[in-house]
């Protein structure tokens, strides 16, 4: 594909934290996974732009899914997204050039970023749809742990299918794996990865009118969608809320199952999934003890943990028994 900057520099302006797990991929991967997410990333910010009428931004992501399905020459008019931040208008003024370079993938590797765009942008599509009358005021929630299952697959567990088939195909096709166990414990990883967002951002979302978590589990502890934007009521929602986090957590150690199943001569790819499922783990557990409901306190991993993470994976990973301890200690 050449050298452009579009998986460099604006890759790095749009996502710093990917950016890092990117750097990190052989480069035999290393394209198609940037630009799957360079345009994941925009579809992303066409559904999240608030500002821009519901029909106008379905229209538009309707659009750009075609450009990208190969079904659309020309990508869809950004002019009325003008309100998101500076590296996302760049992206979005640049959507042409990354399905250009789309278009010039090899054949199994283009229709595999087509695959797992098609499925985001279908989750993106649900969500819209499923909130369209969210907004301060009412809040609007899932009904059931499938609906909640189902939406995290979209926008997360098709991706560690994706992540699967291109790794197998591009850097170990002849490595003896199992490949439908990878592929089952990949959809658990991104699913976790997604559910450890939805707690996180839950009082965030909950202030768009949003609840991912479905409202029957809430009403079976006296709660409804709304009442979480009282913070006072957290005592009554900590055991809703550890439910979820278990079943987040049980996904991460699907993700370690996935990450030590991978051949051992791909540190490269080991240390790009255990960056995330650390930083995952380590979230987790702070939720665990930290404040819920207070949109003024918002869970993170600090930039210095993140490296401390990057360096001791780095320096474990020769090391079996040092390499096990990682788990036990980010999953503490």
């Amino acid at each position: 594909m050449g050298s452009n900057d579009l998986l460099t520099r604006l890759l790095r302006d749009v996502s710093r934290s990917f950016y890092l797990t990117l750097r990190v991929l052989p480069p035999a991967i290393r394209p198609q996974v940037g630009l799957a997410y360079l345009l994941a990333r925009a579809t992303d910010t066409i559904a999240d732009t608030a500002l821009v009428p519901l029909n106008d931004r379905l229209e538009t992501l309707e659009r750009l899914r075609d450009r990208v399905l190969g079904q659309s020459a020309a990508a869809p008019d950004f002019s009325r997204f003008a309100a998101g931040s500076g590296a996302e208008q760049r992206l979005l003024a640049r959507v042409g050039e990354a399905a250009a370079l789309l278009d010039q993938l090899a054949e199994d590797d283009r229709e595999l970023v087509r695959t797992v765009l098609a499925t985001i942008t279908s989750g993106q599509v649900l969500d819209l749809r499923r909130f369209a009358g969210a907004g301060p005021g009412p809040v609007a929630a899932l009904q059931t742990d499938a609906e909640l299952e189902d939406y995290a697959y979209r926008v997360a567990g098709c991706v560690g299918e994706f992540w699967t088939r291109i790794c197998q195909r591009r850097l170990f096709p002849h490595a003896a794996v199992d490949e439908p166990q990878l592929l089952h414990w990949g959809r658990r990883f991104g699913i976790g990865l997604q559910l450890v967002n939805i707690l996180r951002d839950l009082p965030r979302d909950l202030r768009l009118g949003r609840c991912y978590l479905p409202g029957p589990a809430l009403a079976a502890a006296g709660l409804e969608p709304a009442s979480l934007l009282d913070p006072a009521v957290q005592p009554r929602f900590r055991p809703v809320h550890d439910r979820y986090r278990a079943w987040a957590a049980a996904c991460l150690d699907a993700g370690w199952a996935y990450t030590n199943a991978l051949p051992r001569n791909q540190a490269r790819v080991r240390l790009a999934c255990v960056w995330p499922l650390l930083i995952g783990a380590k979230t987790l557990e702070r939720l665990g003890r930290e404040e819920l409901l207070d949109p003024a306190h918002r869970v993170k991993v600090s930039r210095p943990e993140v490296w401390r993470i990057v360096v001791v994976s780095v320096a474990a990973h020769p090391w079996p028994r040092a390499w096990s301890r990682l788990w036990r200690r980010g999953a503490a």
